[in-house]
Protein backbone atom coordinates (compact mmCIF):
# COMPACT_ATOMS: atom_id res chain seq x y z
CA UNK A 1 0.00 0.00 0.00
CA UNK A 2 2.77 2.46 0.92
CA UNK A 3 4.71 1.76 -2.26
CA UNK A 4 1.56 2.17 -4.34
CA UNK A 5 0.67 5.52 -2.75
CA UNK A 6 4.27 6.75 -3.06
CA UNK A 7 4.24 5.81 -6.75
CA UNK A 8 0.86 7.47 -7.36
CA UNK A 9 2.01 10.57 -5.47
CA UNK A 10 5.14 10.86 -7.63
CA UNK A 11 3.07 10.51 -10.81
CA UNK A 12 0.45 13.06 -9.74
CA UNK A 13 2.83 15.67 -8.34
CA UNK A 14 5.69 15.01 -10.76
CA UNK A 15 8.19 15.29 -7.92
CA UNK A 16 9.67 13.20 -5.12
CA UNK A 17 6.91 11.89 -2.84
CA UNK A 18 7.43 9.58 0.15
CA UNK A 19 4.79 9.22 2.87
CA UNK A 20 5.70 8.98 6.54
CA UNK A 21 6.35 5.37 7.57
CA UNK A 22 4.46 5.85 10.85
CA UNK A 23 1.08 6.43 9.13
CA UNK A 24 -1.23 3.41 9.80
CA UNK A 25 -2.15 1.26 6.82
CA UNK A 26 -5.88 1.59 7.57
CA UNK A 27 -5.60 5.37 7.47
CA UNK A 28 -3.90 5.15 4.08
CA UNK A 29 -6.59 2.80 2.79
CA UNK A 30 -9.43 5.19 3.63
CA UNK A 31 -7.41 8.13 2.28
CA UNK A 32 -7.00 6.24 -1.00
CA UNK A 33 -10.77 5.65 -1.14
CA UNK A 34 -11.46 9.33 -0.43
CA UNK A 35 -9.19 10.45 -3.25
CA UNK A 36 -10.79 7.91 -5.58
CA UNK A 37 -14.26 9.38 -5.00
CA UNK A 38 -12.86 12.90 -5.35
CA UNK A 39 -11.45 11.83 -8.73
CA UNK A 40 -14.87 10.52 -9.81
CA UNK A 41 -16.52 13.82 -8.82
CA UNK A 42 -13.85 15.65 -10.79
CA UNK A 43 -14.69 13.60 -13.88
CA UNK A 44 -18.38 14.38 -13.47
CA UNK A 45 -17.82 18.12 -12.94
CA UNK A 46 -17.13 18.79 -16.65
CA UNK A 47 -14.57 21.51 -15.93
CA UNK A 48 -11.76 22.32 -18.36
CA UNK A 49 -8.66 20.78 -16.76
CA UNK A 50 -5.29 19.26 -17.52
CA UNK A 51 -6.18 15.91 -15.98
CA UNK A 52 -6.60 14.40 -12.51
CA UNK A 53 -9.12 16.81 -11.06
CA UNK A 54 -10.17 15.96 -7.48
CA UNK A 55 -13.35 17.44 -6.00
CA UNK A 56 -14.59 16.80 -2.46
CA UNK A 57 -18.16 16.39 -1.30
CA UNK A 58 -20.49 19.37 -0.81
CA UNK A 59 -18.44 21.54 -3.17
CA UNK A 60 -20.34 24.26 -5.08
CA UNK A 61 -18.90 25.50 -8.38
CA UNK A 62 -20.63 28.21 -10.42
CA UNK A 63 -19.90 29.51 -13.94
CA UNK A 64 -17.78 26.50 -14.90
CA UNK A 65 -17.27 27.87 -18.41
CA UNK A 66 -14.97 30.54 -16.90
CA UNK A 67 -12.72 28.01 -15.13
CA UNK A 68 -9.52 26.43 -16.39
CA UNK A 69 -7.67 24.05 -14.07
CA UNK A 70 -4.24 22.55 -14.62
CA UNK A 71 -3.16 19.02 -13.81
CA UNK A 72 -3.76 17.46 -10.38
CA UNK A 73 -5.97 20.18 -8.89
CA UNK A 74 -7.81 19.43 -5.63
CA UNK A 75 -10.88 21.26 -4.32
CA UNK A 76 -11.51 19.99 -0.81
CA UNK A 77 -14.98 19.44 0.65
CA UNK A 78 -17.45 22.20 1.55
CA UNK A 79 -15.71 24.78 -0.66
CA UNK A 80 -17.49 27.39 -2.80
CA UNK A 81 -16.29 28.75 -6.15
CA UNK A 82 -18.05 31.39 -8.26
CA UNK A 83 -15.98 32.15 -11.36
CA UNK A 84 -18.29 34.78 -12.86
CA UNK A 85 -15.85 37.50 -14.01
CA UNK A 86 -14.04 38.90 -17.02
CA UNK A 87 -11.02 36.58 -16.90
CA UNK A 88 -12.49 33.79 -14.79
CA UNK A 89 -10.37 31.44 -12.69
CA UNK A 90 -7.12 29.84 -13.86
CA UNK A 91 -5.28 27.32 -11.69
CA UNK A 92 -1.88 25.89 -12.60
CA UNK A 93 -0.73 22.33 -11.84
CA UNK A 94 -0.79 20.82 -8.34
CA UNK A 95 -3.04 23.46 -6.79
CA UNK A 96 -5.11 22.68 -3.70
CA UNK A 97 -8.04 24.69 -2.34
CA UNK A 98 -8.54 23.88 1.34
CA UNK A 99 -11.69 22.78 3.13
CA UNK A 100 -14.56 25.29 3.48
CA UNK A 101 -12.85 27.97 1.40
CA UNK A 102 -14.63 30.49 -0.83
CA UNK A 103 -13.63 32.13 -4.10
CA UNK A 104 -15.85 34.95 -5.33
CA UNK A 105 -14.81 36.78 -8.50
CA UNK A 106 -17.65 39.31 -8.73
CA UNK A 107 -19.16 41.26 -5.85
CA UNK A 108 -22.07 42.77 -7.79
CA UNK A 109 -23.87 42.04 -11.04
CA UNK A 110 -23.64 45.76 -11.83
CA UNK A 111 -19.93 45.39 -12.54
CA UNK A 112 -18.16 42.13 -13.38
CA UNK A 113 -14.98 41.40 -11.48
CA UNK A 114 -11.57 40.60 -12.98
CA UNK A 115 -10.87 37.09 -11.67
CA UNK A 116 -8.18 34.87 -10.15
CA UNK A 117 -4.92 33.49 -11.56
CA UNK A 118 -2.95 30.92 -9.55
CA UNK A 119 0.43 29.44 -10.51
CA UNK A 120 1.79 25.93 -10.07
CA UNK A 121 2.27 24.06 -6.77
CA UNK A 122 0.15 26.46 -4.71
CA UNK A 123 -1.62 25.47 -1.50
CA UNK A 124 -4.60 27.62 -0.48
CA UNK A 125 -5.37 26.77 3.15
CA UNK A 126 -8.71 25.84 4.69
CA UNK A 127 -11.48 28.34 5.52
CA UNK A 128 -9.99 30.99 3.25
CA UNK A 129 -11.86 33.80 1.50
CA UNK A 130 -10.62 35.03 -1.86
CA UNK A 131 -12.44 38.11 -3.13
CA UNK A 132 -11.14 38.51 -6.67
CA UNK A 133 -13.29 41.31 -8.13
CA UNK A 134 -10.25 43.56 -8.57
CA UNK A 135 -8.06 40.77 -9.87
CA UNK A 136 -5.80 38.48 -7.83
CA UNK A 137 -2.58 36.85 -9.06
CA UNK A 138 -0.67 34.25 -7.03
CA UNK A 139 2.76 32.98 -8.10
CA UNK A 140 4.20 29.47 -8.19
CA UNK A 141 5.09 27.55 -5.00
CA UNK A 142 3.25 29.93 -2.67
CA UNK A 143 1.50 28.49 0.38
CA UNK A 144 -1.35 29.88 2.49
CA UNK A 145 -2.28 29.14 6.08
CA UNK A 146 -5.85 28.69 7.27
CA UNK A 147 -8.43 31.51 7.51
CA UNK A 148 -6.59 33.84 5.12
CA UNK A 149 -8.80 36.53 3.55
CA UNK A 150 -8.12 38.53 0.39
CA UNK A 151 -10.15 41.58 -0.67
CA UNK A 152 -9.23 43.12 -4.04
CA UNK A 153 -11.95 45.77 -4.06
CA UNK A 154 -12.90 48.83 -1.98
CA UNK A 155 -16.14 50.78 -1.59
CA UNK A 156 -16.22 54.47 -2.45
CA UNK A 157 -17.37 56.61 0.48
CA UNK A 158 -16.54 60.29 -0.13
CA UNK A 159 -20.09 61.47 -0.87
CA UNK A 160 -21.79 62.09 2.49
CA UNK A 161 -25.20 62.51 0.86
CA UNK A 162 -25.23 59.07 -0.78
CA UNK A 163 -25.28 55.72 1.01
CA UNK A 164 -21.93 53.97 0.76
CA UNK A 165 -23.56 50.94 -0.83
CA UNK A 166 -24.65 53.13 -3.78
CA UNK A 167 -21.33 54.90 -4.40
CA UNK A 168 -19.73 52.10 -6.35
CA UNK A 169 -16.30 50.54 -5.92
CA UNK A 170 -12.68 51.06 -6.89
CA UNK A 171 -10.16 48.35 -7.75
CA UNK A 172 -6.38 48.09 -7.99
CA UNK A 173 -5.88 44.34 -7.71
CA UNK A 174 -3.60 42.15 -5.61
CA UNK A 175 -0.40 40.39 -6.67
CA UNK A 176 1.39 37.78 -4.57
CA UNK A 177 4.72 36.57 -5.94
CA UNK A 178 6.40 33.19 -6.15
CA UNK A 179 7.55 31.16 -3.16
CA UNK A 180 5.71 33.17 -0.51
CA UNK A 181 4.30 31.93 2.79
CA UNK A 182 1.11 33.67 3.88
CA UNK A 183 0.43 32.78 7.52
CA UNK A 184 -2.85 31.85 9.18
CA UNK A 185 -5.51 34.56 9.56
CA UNK A 186 -3.66 37.09 7.41
CA UNK A 187 -5.85 39.74 5.76
CA UNK A 188 -4.70 41.24 2.44
CA UNK A 189 -6.41 44.37 1.10
CA UNK A 190 -6.69 45.88 -2.38
CA UNK A 191 -3.64 47.48 -3.99
CA UNK A 192 -1.07 45.16 -2.38
CA UNK A 193 1.95 43.73 -4.21
CA UNK A 194 3.81 41.06 -2.24
CA UNK A 195 7.07 40.29 -4.01
CA UNK A 196 8.56 36.81 -4.29
CA UNK A 197 10.00 35.02 -1.28
CA UNK A 198 8.03 36.99 1.34
CA UNK A 199 6.71 35.61 4.61
CA UNK A 200 3.66 37.29 6.12
CA UNK A 201 3.31 36.35 9.80
CA UNK A 202 0.06 34.94 11.16
CA UNK A 203 -2.63 37.49 11.99
CA UNK A 204 -1.05 40.32 9.99
CA UNK A 205 -2.97 43.01 8.10
CA UNK A 206 -1.43 43.78 4.71
CA UNK A 207 -2.89 47.13 3.67
CA UNK A 208 -1.36 48.68 0.54
CA UNK A 209 1.79 49.22 -1.49
CA UNK A 210 4.79 46.99 -2.25
CA UNK A 211 6.20 44.42 0.15
CA UNK A 212 9.84 43.78 -0.79
CA UNK A 213 11.04 40.34 -1.82
CA UNK A 214 12.61 37.88 0.62
CA UNK A 215 11.46 39.83 3.67
CA UNK A 216 9.38 38.87 6.70
CA UNK A 217 6.43 41.10 7.66
CA UNK A 218 4.25 41.06 10.76
CA UNK A 219 1.75 43.21 12.61
CA UNK A 220 -1.36 45.36 12.15
CA UNK A 221 -0.56 46.94 9.80
CA UNK A 222 2.22 44.63 8.62
CA UNK A 223 5.76 46.02 8.81
CA UNK A 224 9.11 44.51 7.93
CA UNK A 225 10.74 42.75 10.88
CA UNK A 226 13.52 40.82 9.21
CA UNK A 227 15.17 39.99 5.91
CA UNK A 228 15.54 36.34 4.92
CA UNK A 229 19.07 36.78 3.52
Amino acid sequence: MRRLINKIGRIIKNEKFIIDESIPILYLFFLFLLRFWMFIRGKLAFINNGGLLFIGKNVTIKCKSKIKFGRAVSVIQDSYIDALSINGIVFGDNVSLGRSSSIECTGSLKSLGVGLQVGNNVGLGSHGFFGCAGGVKIGDDTIFGNFVSIHSENHNFNDLDTPIRLQGVNRKGITIGKNCWIGAKVTILDGVVIEEGCIIAAGSLVTKGNYLKNCIYAGVPAKIIKKRY
